[in-house]
């Protein structure tokens, strides 16, 4: 028997796990549980990486020598998804999907190869929406696919290339999209691709960030109907082409989750708006991670009904729940959830959301006081970098790494966090605090919280974007560096920690 037979017999009998199917068998919940590490024993490929890509212009962020873009950003097994691709001149192309994940080191498995199919120029569009400025791709699709009854959930990178026929190179960029079940979970890992599409400047000055009124207001539309081009923040990453933020600040966390044998599921920022996959119960942990800025508000809703029903929530990001994020239909109506908008902060009646309704609205909506989710808040200045520094060592997150208090992660805290923790939330605990600076002399306090939810479950909130680099360093993989500061990597402490919060999450002991 094959793998994909035998995989497709185990994910199955897994599914029996669903009470809409009936009764399970006995083994369902182990056989469930174990998904992610009979994915893992299949053999990955080391050739998943992009290895020639180019920018139209020197300081550029769009490749259009060959780019696309997914008609969803996630998708269940039996789903079909669609691939818009446009090459710069016409010439055929082939599409290679992986699933990213451990795979004994490699961090990625080959799924399938499509193609090869005949590429060409496909328009920009022109700005929609008035001073919205909304660029917003109706382009033929190349090609489709049904996701296979045996893909697990997982981030997937589609790898676009075209052939070397002048002798003068072939031309690679990715398309990204997550598949998505419906199962229980003990965790359920978050891409923060709302951030990504926000920052995303296709085809080249059109992000959230880049409005003519200015980079901090209502005024721009933004779609997932385009390509992701080079990511434009804080350092150069030609593997981001068109995979958004996932590998900068967030693949090492699921590449170490895989390696450890957890039992993960994941998805984007969209499933999170939806209650009948937000569902109380289904997961033990729901993990907020790297840069995870924009939430819609029924995200926001969701999260604090997992929160009050004995979910385990941690954010083990930064600048996370800032922006009460809008998700509206495309223009034609036919996907949901792929137009997203800065609706003003969220932050209630505290300091920075008032300030920044003075400085940068009016704005339409205004979101509650994110502290009394995340425990920390947004703060002003929300960037800089620093060392992540222990306050209370006898905590149990602490347990086996042998810090004592004022022992530092090096270069930890960056290039965004949280500080200012409400004072009136029973139970809370500032379990690591430090100085951050912006710009390497501009000094701004975070901190590190967990307080105890209703159910004896938890939210702990790590406060940096950069706690997965303390994970692991997977290939593809590389170290960012911001505000004169850079996290080291891999630390056996960083790691510890978050099997002593996972441990606590997923068994309600140990630690």
């Amino acid at each position: 028997m094959d793998n994909s037979t035998t995989r497709r017999k185990f994910l199955q009998t897994a599914a029996a796990v669903s009470p809409a199917l009936g009764a399970a068998p006995a083994n369902a919940d182990s056989i469930s549980r174990n998904l992610i590490r009979k994915e893992n024993e299949i053999p990955g490929t080391t050739d998943w990486q992009l290895t020639r890509v180019r920018l139209d212009e020197r300081g550029g962020f769009r490749n259009s020598d060959i780019e696309g873009y997914c008609s969803k950003q996630s998708v269940a097994a039996g789903e079909s998804i669609d691939f818009f691709v446009s090459t710069k001149l016409e010439n055929e192309f082939t599409l290679e999907i992986f699933r990213t994940g451990y795979y004994g080191g490699t961090g990625a498995r080959l799924m399938t190869k499509l193609g090869p199919f005949p590429g060409k120029s496909q328009d920009v569009p022109e700005s929609s929406r008035g001073e919205k400025l909304l660029h917003e791709c109706q382009w033929e699709p190349s090609t489709s696919l049904e996701i296979p009854d045996d893909w697990v959930s997982g981030v997937y990178l589609g790898r676009l290339s075209t052939p070397d026929k002048t002798g003068h190179g072939y031309w690679q960029s990715y398309v990204v999209f997550v598949v998505r079940d419906d199962r229980p979970a003990d965790i359920c890992l978050q891409c923060s691709d709302n951030t990504w599409q926000a920052y995303n400047r296709w085809p080249n000055d059109f992000s959230i960030y880049t409005h003519p009124k200015g980079n901090q207001g209502p005024w721009a539309d933004v779609s997932f109907d385009r390509p992701y081009s080079k990511y434009a923040q804080i350092y150069e990453n030609p593997q981001s082409i068109g995979s958004g933020e996932w590998l900068c600040f967030e693949f090492p966390f699921a590449y170490w989750l895989e390696k450890e044998g957890y039992d993960v599921t994941y998805c984007s920022n969209a499933d999170m708006v939806d209650p009948a996959y937000a569902k109380p119960n289904r997961f033990k942990a729901f993990l907020s991670n790297g840069h995870d800025e924009y939430w819609d508000i029924r995200e926001y809703n969701n999260v604090v009904k997992l929160r009050d029903t004995g979910t385990n929530i941690l954010f083990f990001s930064g600048n996370s729940v800032c922006w009460v994020t809008p998700m509206t239909p495309s223009s034609d109506k036919t996907n949901k959830n792929r137009i997203i908008s800065r609706g003003g902060p969220y932050g209630g009646e505290y300091k920075y959301a008032v300030d920044r309704e003075k400085n940068h609205g009016p704005f339409p909506h205004r979101g509650p006081d994110e502290g009394y989710l995340m425990g920390s808040r947004n703060v002003d200045p929300v960037n800089g970098g620093g060392d992540w520094i222990c306050g209370k060592p006898d905590h149990w997150i602490f347990k086996g790494t042998g810090m004592k208090k004022g022992d530092s992660v090096p270069g930890l805290i960056g290039w965004e966090y949280h500080g200012d923790p409400p004072e009136d939330i029973d139970g809370l605990e500032v379990i690591a605090a430090g100085t951050a600076l912006q710009g390497g002399v501009n000094p701004q306090q975070w901190t590190a919280t967990i307080y105890p939810g209703a159910k004896d479950n938890f939210v702990f909130n790590a406060s940096t974007i950069f706690w997965c680099q303390g994970l692991s360093s997977p290939p593809g993989h590389m170290l960012p560096w911001s505000h004169w500061s850079r996290p080291h990597g891999p630390d056996v402490r960083v790691q510890q920690i978050t099997k002593n919060l996972l441990k606590r999450a997923i068994d309600g002991t140990g630690a």
